[in-house]
């Protein structure tokens, strides 16, 4: 084999550069040493994707002991230490089977969880939440506990105010069953109506003896009228309430203008009244009066020494 020319050797440098850019483009880039650990939780199982589960639910009688896990995984490439914790009235019922977690890298931990239901609880739903935190992140897994027991479901629309663009309300949970409220809003003016949302499902839901303020926008409100404003929930379980309040718009400036000439007016006519008052109120001049005197004789006076 003859040796290497020298314009071969000359390239050579240049091969083994861009052979070793093009391998450290392909290989994946390391992870941060400082940054945050790739890792999820979720509940454990073998779904993935749109069939994995959503939340944590459980279902049992007043003093049972229910049980389930809680999947840890750490995509990371180095070991990351997770801190488990319950939050909520039902999240409050849980406790794992270890508080700290610590899971090898790109490796999934599944720890077991036991949730108690106490002996005193109403039936119906409760929810709550699964916390893990661990390399600087928090990550929140939905609980959801049913009580097997009569269930009842009921709901209050409450303290109803109309003010400028805005209708405020509460929505209250008076039952035992988790509520998926929905809402139709109707406002009635002098002339008519002015506001017509048929139902819709509100983005809550709503636990029990819980209370959410909301605020139904209203960006076209009149700007002169005295209106009615009627609230109409309704929840499933045949759960229905209504409210109304009341309120009347009159334009600020308009107003401020016309109490002024009105003001201005009756300032003009009472000066004018008390004017045609003193005028009226003078003495008028006494007539002068002449004494009355006998009448005088309109016959020619006698000569004297006529004869009669």
């Amino acid at each position: 084999m003859s040796p290497p020319t020298p314009c071969r050797r000359r390239a050579l440098p240049v091969l083994t550069a861009a052979l070793a850019a093009l391998l450290y483009g392909l290989a994946p880039p390391a992870a941060a040493a400082d940054g945050p650990a790739d890792w999820t939780a979720r509940p454990a199982g073998t779904g993935t994707g749109r069939d994995a589960r959503p939340y944590v639910y459980l279902e049992g009688t007043p003093g049972t002991v229910l049980q389930d896990r809680l999947a840890v995984t750490n995509s990371g490439r180095t070991p990351l230490t997770v801190r488990l914790r319950g939050d909520g009235r039902a999240g409050g019922w849980i406790r794992f089977a270890e508080d700290t977690v610590t899971v090898p890298a790109r490796t999934r931990a599944d720890v077991p969880l036991a949730l108690t239901v106490p002996p005193d609880a109403v039936p119906g739903d409760a929810s709550g939440e699964a916390v893990a935190i661990g390399g600087g992140e928090e990550i929140r897994v939905p609980v959801r506990v049913r009580t097997v027991g009569p269930t009842l479901a009921a709901l209050t629309v409450e303290d109803v105010e109309v003010s400028g663009g805005a209708i405020r309300y509460a929505l209250v949970n008076r039952g035992n069953a988790m509520l998926r409220p929905r809402l139709a809003v109707r406002a009635e003016g002098v002339f008519g109506t002015l506001l017509d949302r048929p139902e819709r499902p509100l983005p809550l839901e709503l636990a029990p003896g819980r209370r959410a303020e909301r605020t139904e926008p209203w960006p076209d409100a009149p700007a002169l009228d005295a209106v009615t404003v009627r609230l109409r929930v309704t929840a499933p379980g045949g759960v229905r309430d209504e409210a109304a309040a009341s309120a009347t718009y009159l334009p600020v400036g308009p107003a401020v203008g016309g109490g002024l000439l009105l003001l201005g007016g009756l300032a003009v006519f009472a000066s004018g009244a008390y004017r045609r008052r003193r005028r009226t109120g003078r003495a008028a001049p006494r007539p002068t009066t002449v004494d009355a005197q006998p009448p005088v004789a309109t016959e020619p006076l006698l000569k004297a020494g006529a004869k009669t």
